[in-house]
């Protein structure tokens, strides 16, 4: 069970108040940690979370405001820290596009940040949480969570005689998280549509809270540093999952006839399909047990350990896409939403 690593350790994360980093959180105290820190910049996001677990005591589990663009206090925040998870993050890819510079500042400088304020402090671990949209970008938001896998990659090369170990794991749309595809139809066929879609061809790369857990701590088990661990994620067309909520929402009382659905167009900087991997990093990714483990490009960052994974198997083909993925049938996409409770 992933998450061995975890018991007795002071633990921090980054961007606690959002949907990631809340289930991050609530894992991370099943594991029996020492101490669990949470640092956002939503104040009021802190309060209400600090009162869902209430049950913990304050030298359990601490509650920081606080920016990762500002080093002086993620300094303070990691001291005597054996573990960060990094979630914080501009994530919605049309705000990036519209904002890009704000982008910069919190997914690039606020990775840099944290990078030299865990090598200050000598933190044990360092995991970033990262996207699909990383591979191969074509916006704003896809090109600064890049740049930060290239940060934390790389920092196993520049942080010298430190024994901070830094990795990133990367995963696709967490089915049902805040401000995803499934709310925002689900409130569309309630309030009696147009439902929404930019283009009906349109691919995605899907995967469950529990999955994403698991993918986070088994990371933090496995790295030897500069890792980017990527899991086998299924593919859906946009349109088909559209068709699953209208069939189950609307037409539980005969309305789904009445629901139209809407060709807006891509939005700016949207892709038709998600890369998990690009051609050149399948040359240096290798298979372990459901997991795909991209290795640094920069081989002098590379320990021994690390060069562990070029014993295991080459995943067949070259990148990875929502496009050329098999699709989940309807009845696999309708499972799906019902074991989630999104339908």
């Amino acid at each position: 069970m992933p998450g061995k690593s975890v018991k007795g350790k002071r633990c921090l994360v980054t961007g606690g108040t959002g949907t990631v980093g809340r289930w991050v959180v609530r894992e991370l105290l099943k594991h029996e940690p020492d101490v669990v820190r949470i640092v956002d910049t939503d104040e009021t996001g802190l309060f209400d979370f600090a009162q869902e677990l209430g049950g913990y005591s304050a030298e359990r589990v601490r509650f920081l405001v606080g920016d990762v663009r500002d080093r002086d206090r993620m300094v303070r925040a990691t001291e005597h820290i054996d573990l960060v998870i990094h979630c914080a993050a501009l994530k919605h890819v049309e705000l990036s596009e519209y904002n890009p510079f704000e982008a910069v500042k919190t997914n690039i400088l606020g990775a840099q940040s944290l990078i030299e304020a865990c090598l200050d402090n000598e933190v044990d671990k360092v995991v970033l949480t990262s996207s699909d949209k990383a591979a191969n970008p074509s916006n704003t938001m896809g090109a600064t969570k890049l740049v930060s896998e290239k940060l934390f990659v790389a920092a196993n090369f520049a942080k010298g005689p430190r024994r901070t170990k830094f990795s990133c794991v990367r995963f696709g749309n967490v089915i049902g998280s805040r401000g995803s595809m499934v709310p925002l139809f689900r409130r569309q066929i309630e309030e009696g549509g147009p439902v929404t879609i930019t283009d009906p061809n349109m691919t995605r790369f899907v995967l469950t809270q529990q999955q994403v857990l698991d993918l986070v701590l088994e990371a933090v088990d496995r790295m030897m540093g500069g890792e980017v661990f990527v899991p086998r994620m299924p593919s859906l067309r946009i349109r088909d999952l559209i068709d699953v909520m209208l069939k189950r929402l609307a037409g539980a009382n005969g309305g789904r006839s009445k629901v139209a659905i809407k060709t807006i167009g891509t939005k700016p900087g949207e892709k038709l399909y998600e890369e998990l991997i690009t051609e050149e990093e399948a040359t240096r990714t290798y298979q372990v047990g459901d997991l795909l483990v991209i290795l640094s490009p920069v081989k002098e960052s590379l320990t021994a350990e690390a060069l562990a994974y070029t014993k295991h198997p080459r995943p067949r083909g070259g990148r990875f896409t929502s496009h050329d993925a098999k699709k989940m049938s309807a009845a696999e996409i309708g499972r799906l939403l019902s074991a989630e409770r999104l339908l």
